[in-house]
């Protein structure tokens, strides 16, 4: 279930932050792995990531980036996610990495940008108003 962490080196390590609802992911990418992905929970416990997100769906959404980019398993991932659910976790992790690719190579923007990775969605839940139920849905009208 635990993972063995990575150690981050400042000096070729590449950061980026990816945000989505109300996740956030920090994330190092260190070039020269092989392709492990460490993720550090809001507990405190660090994971593989495919023990922490289980589903597929979820670990080929955090690999998008370097599928589109070529380079899977030429970097070893570590970050730290909190807030939200695991989906927009993961979510947070796919733009995070993007944007540490752009960091390590400017080369890749025009391809993440191209697959919509470099625009965070920008979708969250929308409040909830006064005299209402929720964000939209009003309390019944009773006219006796």
């Amino acid at each position: 279930m635990g993972a063995k962490t990575i150690k981050v080196d400042p000096k070729t390590a590449k950061y980026g932050t990816g945000r989505r609802k109300e996740a956030v992911a920090r994330v190092w990418i260190i070039p020269g792995g092989e392709g492990k992905i460490v993720v550090k929970s809001a507990s405190g416990k660090e994971w593989e990531a495919k023990d922490y997100f289980e589903r597929d769906i979820l670990l080929a959404k955090i690999n998008r980036p370097f599928v589109i980019t070529e380079t899977l398993g030429k970097f070893n991932v570590y970050a730290t996610v909190k807030g939200s659910g695991k989906p927009a976790q993961a979510e947070a992790l796919m733009y995070g990495i993007a944007k540490a690719l752009v960091e390590y190579n400017p080369e890749f923007r025009p391809t993440l940008k191209q697959a919509g990775l470099m625009t965070r969605d920008a979708r969250v839940k929308e409040r909830k108003k006064y005299a209402q139920m929720g964000a939209r849905a009003k309390y019944r009208w009773s006219k006796r």
